[in-house]
């Protein structure tokens, strides 16, 4: 198993995230269509290998040499060679091509579908909180105008916290994606 880290560059308790921003680093430098070097492709298939290996077998982090090699071996007999097919078709494709592929942005920390979640949890919370207090306000219950206002202030505090990591999720989708784009551009 370490020897599918070092092939990332990774320490040994390195956590998915990692995982997948490593392969991506990788996969980036050497990607037959950028780099032309001879030796390129097959290591762009050994990082692939690589890759597939350790997400497949990242919760079984703790086991011992016996079972590393037992589950190593029956690995590469399942899924090595998919996993080789899946590198070498993505080697002849362009580099442009591999990184709009599925498997290239499964390695995204962030998409664009978990953003638009967040963000629009956060504007349904804020809308219903300002909305629902303007109801109450309008048809007040006896006795209820103090707790009514708590629940509006608590609501509203958390509504802007849920907006505020949405915006902070967005800027970085949209820095990450402006670093993204700039290589290709440049390139053009």
């Amino acid at each position: 198993m370490s020897e599918y880290y070092n092939i990332l560059g990774l320490p040994l308790n390195s956590s998915i995230e990692e995982i997948k921003k490593a392969y991506r680093k990788k996969a980036r430098l050497f990607h037959p269509d950028i780099n032309h070097s001879p030796d390129a492709k097959d290591k762009f298939i050994l990082i692939t290998e690589a890759y597939d290996f350790l997400i497949a077998n990242h919760e079984k982090g703790d086991i011992d040499d016996q079972d590393y090699f037992r589950i190593a071996e029956e690995w590469r007999k399942y899924r090595q060679d998919r996993s080789r097919q899946r590198a070498q078709y993505y080697a002849r494709s362009s580099f442009i091509r591999f990184k709009n592929s599925k498997y290239y942005k499964s390695t995204r920390i962030l998409n664009a579908s978990s953003v638009i979640f967040t963000f629009s949890i956060a504007i349904i919370v804020l809308i219903f909180t300002v909305f629902g207090y303007i109801l109450k306000i309008k048809n007040p219950e006896p006795g209820t105008k103090i707790t009514s206002f708590i629940s509006f202030i608590l609501l509203l505090i958390l509504s802007i916290i849920l907006l505020s990591i949405s915006l902070i999720y967005l800027k970085e989708y949209l820095d990450a994606n402006k670093k993204r784009r700039r290589p290709t551009d440049d390139m053009a």
